[in-house]
């Protein structure tokens, strides 16, 4: 579609929010992108500049509707104190938190200190110091509690080149919440790089929350050296597992709302026990269960290994949890599932059972942040058809909820060091579509 087409639509969206639009039709457009990638880039390594107490790695996630935690990284002791308020250099207001540490093999972290503030209010910028540190001062911008509502949404970020490229383009898209299913620092056993990764994401994680899920990197288990999973990853980046309406319990997989209670976010773990009877599966029951359509507009999943994908790596990973848990899903009728893990990007038409379906999630692949291990960048052919747009290219989304009826979704690939919308699509929330809330076409969960 061409950018003044969808500019047009974007207005005629705003003017008319209360006008309901059906889905598009089952048939779709299959298109498998041409784009010649530029080459691969080096790892980076971001030092530390400051001495044993200067906060590090710092970043931010929501906590409820007016809340955020904030953690970060000393190397020596220090107070888990944060003094905040909304005028550069006055903290009116000030909380404190707990400090831990983790062990792995013979790698010592430093002291994660983790402090939740507020309340807070909406769409207002905090400036912020952490340990009673007076040479750093920084600043969030809280989310909107109402609509529009924009996400960046990408995965698989590591630290490179691309990694770097990437978190440019990000911080030049005005965005409300950053959205990560999983592989984020690709620190694959050795500690080091996730104290990297921190200091190369913490400019814009500090500035705006990171939502986080896991994936297959960050499970770093060693048979018995090191037996137990996901440590450093739930030392470091602790989620809202235990807020809200439906507390998980595991820092796995959780939920939130945001534009006051307007979209559902739904944080599911790839690799946490998902089958029927897991602990997983009977959360998202009850946690969809607990969902008012009437009242929340659009809701959206996260996961790690896509359930739908036609590229030829990683097929079929996704497989197992996709038929535990699909049908769950589509009875909330979730609006769209993000997924990671395949360094590529696609977007599948809205699918369910393994076919088109007008009631069913669209699925989106943005395993293509910038990480070490390249692109996957072969794909079965012929295209399925229900796969509307793949391209092996570095890049990020974004998911803007205009509205209650409407979301855009655009995809911008890196070319070189310019962020060019390679894929855009208007989503319309299956909310509004009566087509797809007969009583008798929503299963029963």
């Amino acid at each position: 579609m061409a950018m003044a087409s969808v500019a047009a639509l974007r207005l005629v969206v705003l003017l008319a929010a209360a006008v309901p639009l059906l889905p598009p039709p089952a048939a779709s457009l299959a298109v498998t992108s041409t784009y010649v990638r530029p080459t691969a880039r080096a790892t980076l390594s971001v030092l530390h500049d400051g001495d044993g107490r200067t906060p590090q790695q710092v970043h931010i996630s929501a906590v409820g509707s007016d809340k955020m935690r904030v953690t970060w990284i000393t190397d020596d002791d220090a107070p888990a104190t944060v003094e905040y308020g909304t005028v550069s250099g006055e903290y009116p207001f000030s909380a404190a938190g707990n400090t831990t540490t983790y062990s792995y093999v013979l790698y010592h972290s430093g002291n994660i200190h983790d402090v939740v503030i507020g309340p807070l209010k909406p769409s207002t910028t905090y400036f912020y110091r952490c340990s009673n540190d007076t040479s750093r001062e920084l600043s969030f911008r809280t989310p909107p509690a109402s609509l529009p509502f924009k996400f960046v949404v990408v995965g698989d970020l590591g630290q490179t080149g691309w990694t770097a490229s990437t978190l440019r383009h990000v911080a030049a898209d005005g965005y409300d919440m950053l959205l990560l299913p999983g592989d984020l620092s690709y620190a694959d056993f050795y500690q080091p790089r996730w104290d990297t990764f921190g200091r190369l994401v913490e400019p814009l994680a500090s500035a705006r929350p990171w939502m986080v899920t896991e994936g297959n990197h960050e499970v770093e288990r060693i048979p018995v050296i090191h037996p137990r999973p996901f440590t450093a990853y739930d030392a470091r980046w602790r989620m809202p597992h235990d807020a809200g309406a439906s507390p998980s319990g595991s820092n796995l997989y959780y939920s939130f709302d945001v534009a006051g209670g307007a979209v559902h976010v739904v944080m599911l773990g790839s690799y946490a026990g998902y089958a029927a009877g897991s602990a997983q599966h009977r959360w998202l029951r009850r946690d969809l269960a607990g969902v008012d359509r009437a009242k929340t507009a659009f809701v959206v999943a996260l996961v790690h290994a896509p359930w739908y994908n036609s590229n030829r790596a990683h097929r079929g990973e996704g497989d197992a949890m996709r038929a535990a848990m699909e049908e769950l899903l589509y009875g909330a009728r979730v609006d769209a599932v993000f997924a990671g893990h395949v360094h590529a990007y696609e977007r599948f038409a809205r699918v369910y059972g393994g076919g088109e379906d007008a009631c069913g999630p669209v699925h989106v692949t943005v395993g293509d942040g910038g990480n070490r291990e390249g692109l996957a960048t072969r794909y079965v052919d012929p295209q399925p058809a229900a796969s509307a747009f793949r391209e092996a290219s570095f890049g990020h989304g974004r998911l803007e909820v205009v509205n209650a009826t409407h979301a855009l979704w655009t995809w911008r690939r890196n070319d070189d060091d310019e962020a060019v919308v390679a894929d855009e699509v208007w989503i319309t929330s299956l909310a509004s579509n009566p087509a797809c809330n007969k009583k008798d076409s929503i299963s029963l969960y």
